[in-house]
């Protein structure tokens, strides 16, 4: 028996709720094997981020070429990389992976700060990020993250047609920062077609359905999957996981990303 392989960029929580043990979780529930390269270490619990310390570019980029120069890589999520310096070493990863494999899916969730607003780089978070934006088949920002991303642009419709401009083929748009009266509505683009989903919006507060979601995504296209299939069975199964979230702490829900079925008919 074997798996596809996805590789991640992401920090590590010692928490075990978001960044790299969030995707590790999500993306061998969901099929794929999950390759883990730590871009940053941060101090954080449940709820708030206290520092973030970024690994070196060229640990990042040996971690990686490690693992790269045996494995093959069927998709990559990239989540913080807490400064430009590790995106740049990033980028170029995927570039030279592009180069025998053109059609690489990436996923890339632009964190720019916590669910409180803490900080989760040094740098800059819009400038940092701008060369994964380039390299990006999908970018899932929330609300807030594609108005930052876009100038303070409010209209999904703009937003999605702005980030394509700069690169990335797909755009996915949550709406988890909506109205809190409201279903949560996430929108997907392409250049050509466009689609959203509506669920119910659960009551509290979670820690890593971000993380979560994009992982999911990004197993699912290595396992084979068309770019609106993984969304849809990601939301799925992000949908399950929070439904089904545990506490650890008083404050923001642990997703419970194991043992969890997603339709096949979607």
């Amino acid at each position: 028996m074997t798996r596809p392989s996805v590789l991640v960029f992401a920090g590590s929580d010692p928490g075990g709720g978001a960044g790299i043990q969030a995707d590790i979780q999500a993306i061998a529930a969901l099929g794929a094997h999950p390759l883990s390269v730590i871009t940053a270490l941060t101090v954080q619990d449940n709820d708030r981020v206290f520092a973030v310390h970024p690994v070196p570019a060229s640990l990042v980029q040996q971690q990686a070429q490690a693992l790269v120069d045996k494995i093959d890589i069927a998709a990559v999520k990239i989540g913080i990389v807490a400064n430009r310096a590790n995106a740049e070493a990033i980028a170029a990863i995927v570039q030279r992976l592009r180069e025998k494999q053109p059609d690489l899916p990436v996923v890339f969730d632009p964190v720019l700060a916590s669910g409180h607003g803490d900080a989760l780089g040094v740098d800059d978070a819009l400038q940092a990020i701008a060369p994964l934006i380039e390299v990006a088949t999908l970018i899932t920002p929330n609300l807030p993250e594609a108005a930052a991303l876009c100038g303070g642009d409010r209209r999904a419709g703009t937003q999605a047609e702005m980030l394509m401009q700069r690169g990335c083929m797909h755009v996915l748009i949550k709406g988890g920062h909506g109205a809190a009266d409201g279903n949560v509505i996430n929108q997907w683009f392409t250049k050509d077609n466009s689609r959203s989903w509506s669920w119910p919006r659960l009551s509290g507060a979670f820690h890593g359905s971000g993380c979560t979601l994009a992982s999911a995504i990004a197993a699912l296209l290595a396992c084979g999957k068309t770019m609106e299939q993984a969304i849809d069975r990601a939301q799925q199964y992000c949908q399950q996981a929070l439904e089904s979230s545990y506490a650890i702490a008083a404050g923001q829900r642990i997703p419970n990303r194991s043992n969890i079925a997603i339709r096949e008919n979607a």
